[in-house]
C-alpha cells in the first residue's frame, strides 16, 4: 500500500489515523502543525532502531543526527498545509545512526479527517538503497561491457590489418588470422584477473606444440598488462617455425632458454633465447614480412629488443624484455 492508497482510504473510510498507520509496512510518522512527531508506526521504529517514547513530541527535523534537516525538504513539508501541496519521491541519502548509509524516498501529504480541518501531516519513507545499488551495478556492467567490446573489436581489427593477405589464399589468410586471434583471446583470459602469469606457462600456451618445445629457465612472472603482447611474440615465432622452420619437420624441435638479468637503470630484464633445431635450412628473407614486423614492433612496444639470426641450421632469436 502506497501513500496514494492510504490517502484514498483515509478520505473514503473516515477511519482513525493511528490504526491505519500501524498496519503499514513502510515507515510512517505523523507530524502536527508545528512539525513535531505525534505518532510513528512500528515499521518506522524498527527501520531506524528507535523507541517510540524517544521520538514522540520531538521536532521531526531534529531526529537522530539531523538526517532530515534538509532545507529543501523543510520547505516542501512546510508548504503542505498552507498550499495544500504534497511531497512525492523526495530522495534523501544519509548516514543514519545505527543503520548506516541508506537512501530513502520521502512522500508527505496532509492527513485528511472528516471535518477536513486536519493540520497533521503523514510522512512515508521508502528504502531504495538496494534498488539504487542494483541500478549502479547494472550501469557499471553495461558500461564495462561496451568498453570491453570496443577494445576487443580494436584488437580484432588490428590483427586483421597486420595479417598478411598478399600471396595467400583465402583459407591461408583465415587460418593465420584465427590462430592469432585464438592466442590473443587465451592470453586475455589469463590477464583478465590482473594477476601475473608464469612465463613458462605463457610460453607453452603460445607455442601450442609443447611436445617439441624444450624449456629451461627460472620462474619469472609476467605482469598482467604485458601478457597479451608477450604471448603474441612467441605465437608468431611458433607460427613461423611451423610453416618454414623446425616445427615443419617431424623431428624438429624448439629450444628456449631464459634468464633474469640486470639492465639499464637498475631494471631487471628477461633474456630469452629461441633456437630452432633439426629443421630445414634457413636463409634470410628477401623482405621483411608481417610476422617479423609484429615480433619487432611488439617487443619495442614492451620496451625491449629482439635480434633475429637466420642461421642455416635454424632460426635463433634473442629477446630482452623488462619485467
Amino acid at each position: 500500500m502506497m501513500l496514494e492508497d492510504l490517502y484514498r482510504l483515509l478520505r473514503a473510510g473516515h477511519v482513525q489515523a493511528q490504526g491505519v498507520v500501524d498496519t503499514m509496512t513502510q515507515p510512517i510518522v505523523v507530524l502536527d502543525q508545528s512539525q513535531f512527531v505525534s505518532t510513528a508506526n512500528n515499521a518506522f521504529l524498527k527501520t531506524f532502531k528507535v523507541d517510540r517514547d524517544d521520538i514522540l513530541g520531538q521536532a521531526f527535523f531534529e531526529l537522530g543526527n539531523g538526517q532530515w534537516n534538509i532545507p529543501e525538504l523543510r520547505q516542501l513539508i512546510g508548504s503542505i498545509i498552507p498550499k495544500a501541496a504534497a511531497v512525492v519521491g523526495f530522495e534523501v541519502e544519509h548516514d543514519f545512526p545505527l543503520i548506516g548509509r541508506r537512501t530513502f524516498l520521502v512522500d508527505a501529504r496532509r492527513l485528511v479527517h472528516p471535518d477536513d480541518n486536519s493540520t497533521n501531516i503523514l510522512v512515508l519513507f521508502e528504502d531504495v538503497t538496494e534498488r539504487h545499488r542494483h541500478d549502479v551495478e547494472k550501469n557499471f556492467i553495461i558500461s564495462e561491457s561496451r568498453h570491453r567490446m570496443k577494445n576487443l573489436f580494436a584488437v580484432v581489427r588490428s590483427l586483421a590489418m597486420h595479417t598478411q593477405a598478399e600471396g595467400r589464399t583465402g583459407v591461408e589468410y583465415r587460418d593465420s588470422l584465427l590462430g592469432r586471434l585464438e592466442t590473443t583471446l587465451r592470453a586475455q583470459e589469463i590477464a583478465a584477473n590482473s594477476d601475473p602469469a608464469d612465463f613458462e606457462t605463457l610460453l607453452r600456451q603460445s607455442v601450442g606444440d609443447v611436445e617439441r618445445l624444450v624449456c629451461e629457465g627460472p620462474s619469472i612472472q609476467i605482469k598482467a598488462s604485458k601478457i597479451v603482447a608477450t604471448s603474441m611474440i612467441f605465437h608468431e615465432l611458433a607460427t613461423n617455425a611451423a610453416k618454414f622452420g623446425a616445427l615443419s619437420r617431424p623431428d624438429g624441435e624448439v629450444h628456449v632458454r631464459w634468464s633474469l638479468d640486470d639492465g639499464p637503470r637498475n631494471r631487471k630484464y628477461l633474456t630469452c633465447v629461441w633456437r630452432e633445431e633439426n629443421g630445414p635450412p634457413v636463409t634470410p628473407p628477401a623482405h621483411r614480412g608481417h610476422g617479423t614486423e609484429l615480433i619487432e614492433g611488439t617487443t619495442a612496444h614492451l620496451g625491449g629488443t629482439v635480434e633475429l639470426d637466420f642461421n642455416s641450421t635454424g632460426l635463433a632469436a634473442t629477446i630482452k624484455l623488462p619485467v
